[in-house]
């Protein structure tokens, strides 16, 4: 009668063989390629956060490319390190936010936005007259 197990050797070696099927796939990246998906943090420039602990990115002292999909139309996305860098520190944008559109999705609200704003305000020269 069979037992219906593998032998341990047997085991191992599927679970090596594996391994390296994953490793083989998954090369790193040069050093130089890394580089240039991450940018430096300079904390100075953030808006403040003190009350919520240290983001992230700022204990590790680089912005790094995030993966995220666009809640508009659901396509995969990336927000580069460049992209944070400008959105914290240029913008001053709240540090523990994160893309959720991408940028057709996020040009198409900023016109749906200033429609709106049109409208409002034309309702309101008429109202005035």
């Amino acid at each position: 009668m069979k037992r219906g197990k593998k032998p341990a050797a047997a085991i191992k070696g599927t679970c090596n063989q594996r391994a390296e099927k994953r490793l083989s796939g998954n090369k790193e990246a040069p050093r130089e390629s890394r580089l240039f998906l991450t940018a430096p943090v300079n904390e100075a420039l953030l808006a403040p956060y003190k009350s919520y602990g240290v983001p992230k990115f700022v204990e590790r002292r680089f912005y790094v490319a995030v993966p995220f999909r666009c809640a508009g139309c659901g396509v995969a996305e990336i927000w580069t390190a460049t992209q944070q860098k400008w959105w914290y520190e240029v913008a001053k944008g709240y540090v523990y936010s994160t893309a959720k559109l991408c940028r057709p999705c996020r040009r198409k609200e900023q016109e749906r936005r200033d429609g709106a704003r049109r409208v409002h305000l034309k309702g309101l020269a008429n109202k005035q007259k």
